[in-house]
This record gives C-alpha cells, sequence and structure tokens, in this order.
C-alpha cells in the first residue's frame, strides 16, 4: 500500500467531538519521547503532518489525519512522563481510554516501543489492559537505527522473552527508524491488508 495523501482533520478531547465513525482507522501511541509523531511523519511522506518535539508530552490532543481520502490515522498522547501537571495526565488517560475503548472503527493500536531499552512495566502493564480489553494492537519498535545489529536483536529478544511470560504468543510487531528509513513498508503492507478484509464488507 502506498500513501499519496495525507491532511490534517481534527484535533480535540472528547469522542464525541470526533470525526464521524464511518471510515476505518489506525491509532498510534506510546510512551512519551517515543517517537510516535517522527514515525506518523516518515509513514505518510509529510515532514511537518504530525508535531514533533524534543519536549516530552508535546501530542496532548487527540489528532486525526485523512490518509488516502479512505481512512484515518489517529495520533494519541503519549502515556507516561511529561512535563504536565497529574491533573492534565488524568485527564490524557481518562479521554485516551474512552477513545481506545469505545472508537468502533479503531481496527489496531499501534504501541511504540523504544527497542534501545528493556522492557518497561508501563508498556507491558498497557499491552495487558489492552488484551484484557480485547482491543487489537501491534508493536512498533522506534529508533532502530541507534543500535547494531546484534544489540538489536539481542533487545529484541528479550522483549519477546519477557511478554511471552504473560502472553501465549507475541503479537504482531515491526522495527522501524525515522531517521534511517526502515520499517515503513511493513507497516503500510499491514494495513492494507487490514484494509483489504474490512471494505470488503
Amino acid at each position: 500500500m502506498k500513501i499519496n495523501t495525507a491532511e490534517f482533520v481534527i484535533s480535540n478531547t472528547k469522542l464525541s467531538l470526533c470525526p464521524e465513525a464511518d471510515r476505518a482507522e489506525y491509532a498510534f501511541i506510546g510512551r512519551s519521547n517515543v517517537g510516535k509523531s517522527s514515525l506518523i511523519n516518515y509513514i505518510t511522506n509529510h515532514k511537518k503532518l504530525a508535531k514533533t518535539s524534543q519536549t516530552p508530552g508535546k501530542t496532548q490532543l487527540i489528532n486525526h489525519f485523512m490518509i488516502n481520502e479512505t481512512f484515518y490515522f489517529v495520533d494519541l498522547p503519549g502515556y507516561g512522563y511529561a512535563k504536565t501537571s497529574k491533573k492534565n495526565r488524568g485527564k490524557w488517560q481518562e479521554f485516551i481510554a474512552e477513545y481506545i475503548l469505545h472508537r468502533e472503527t479503531l481496527l489496531n493500536l499501534f504501541v511504540l516501543i523504544d527497542s534501545r531499552l528493556p522492557a518497561q512495566e508501563i508498556d507491558l502493564d498497557f499491552m495487558e489492559w489492552l488484551g484484557e480489553k480485547g482491543i487489537p494492537f501491534s508493536i512498533v519498535f522506534t529508533k532502530t537505527d541507534k543500535l547494531t545489529s546484534s544489540k538489536l536483536n539481542k533487545n529484541l529478544l528479550a522483549y519477546k522473552k519477557e511478554m511471552l511470560k504473560y502472553w501465549e504468543e507475541m503479537p504482531i510487531s515491526f522495527s522501524t527508524s525515522s531517521t534511517g528509513k526502515t520499517g515503513k513498508e511493513a507497516i503500510l503492507n499491514y494495513i492494507g491488508s487490514i484494509n483489504e478484509g474490512y471494505f470488503k464488507k
């Protein structure tokens, strides 16, 4: 699958204000500063579609982007550390959960993981929650260009080992680098395969 057009549609903090749920949606989420906005920009071939920043917590709204005039990408606020008040972080958690649990057209949630780090409890807990709620998701390992291939493989095997303590099998996963320009084709092909089944309905 190729992305020909990508346009910003709307930002908000309420599910009720999201675009009408009449198109497939793919959302992206992860801990703050995991490279989420950079990945969206890389995948869509658009340098400034999603806002990027060196400051964790830059994304503070549910952001919808129309892709190929057919379906949506959704940029969700990062969870975990961010330079904002606990009250604001609590609000984020509320509307993020509302979106994830009740958005009928959310076909897959891409959970971004920093490939350089050992398995983080906050990520494992979040994915366990998704599993309990029956939310379809896949893992996207980011910043793989920062590691040698041997170190990357070692980290991914260690992550798999940790995941399999709680899961019968690993969710589908992707290795990506926005800087190194890797992983886009695999993600787009995956989205294309889901879309094919969705639009046949």
